[in-house]
């Protein structure tokens, strides 16, 4: 019986070190319909050295200013994803993100310390923000992403086409990489207008109380290699 059972162990053994390495899970039904996930798939397969964003240490922030006669009475805020998902093929200059537009965050109290804003939002303030982000501003409920492809990148600047609200307009960034070949870091900075991507922004009192059409970005994206 001894023999018996230590035959069986070895052989348990011998089978977990034969199992083939788990395989990362691809991003999943979340993604915007037609992401080419399959795309980077197959580069890795081939060999390339293909990044899948790391959600858990990536953000990006977007700030939203306020303006107008009465700016006073309003109050800058600081938006935020940390859900920011896709893949870096850097051989071939290519890259495709999105960010999950119904999870936005707003106001997180070490983002707007990190921006320098000089007011304090109530609670309640601060819910409205969001409610009215994605329901009147951002229309979450037709348009769920906003996503990032870039196809072309060199002397620290990338060209991407970002869609937004159902509208795709082409941005030259500036972007910052480093890394190895296990992992690589991406942070950049950019500003974008609303009304480029057909949204009209905030206003109430007859525009003595508005949002700024230009919202700053920024982005640290966290990306490991795939296996």
């Amino acid at each position: 019986m001894r023999n018996e059972v230590l035959l069986a162990l070895a052989a348990s053994v011998a089978l977990v070190a034969c199992a083939p390495a788990p395989r990362e899970a691809p991003i999943g039904p979340r993604a915007p319909a037609g992401f080419p996930e399959q795309v980077y798939r197959q580069a890795a397969a081939a060999g390339e050295a293909v990044y899948r964003i790391d959600e858990a240490s990536s953000i990006a922030v977007f700030e939203v200013h306020r303006a107008g006669a009465l700016a006073r009475l309003g109050h800058d805020h600081a938006i935020a994803s940390h859900e920011v998902a896709g893949y870096i093929d850097p051989a071939a200059k290519r890259a495709d993100l999105y960010v999950p537009l119904s999870s936005l965050t707003v106001d997180e109290p070490k983002l707007r310390a990190e921006a320098h804003f000089d007011t304090q939002p109530s609670a309640e303030d601060i819910a409205g923000t969001g409610r009215n982000m994605r329901d009147r501003v951002l229309d979450v409920a037709r348009y769920p992403f906003a996503s990032i492809a870039i196809r072309s990148a060199g002397d620290g600047f990338v060209d991407a086409d970002v869609t937004l609200h159902g509208v795709t307009r082409t941005v030259h960034l500036p972007v910052r990489v480093a890394g190895g070949a296990k992992s690589l870091d991406a942070s950049g900075n950019f500003v974008i207008r609303q009304t480029d991507f057909g949204i009209a922004p905030l206003s109430v009192l007859g525009g003595a109380v508005r949002v700024e059409d230009a919202v700053p970005i920024r982005f640290m994206l966290h990306a490991r290699r795939l296996q």
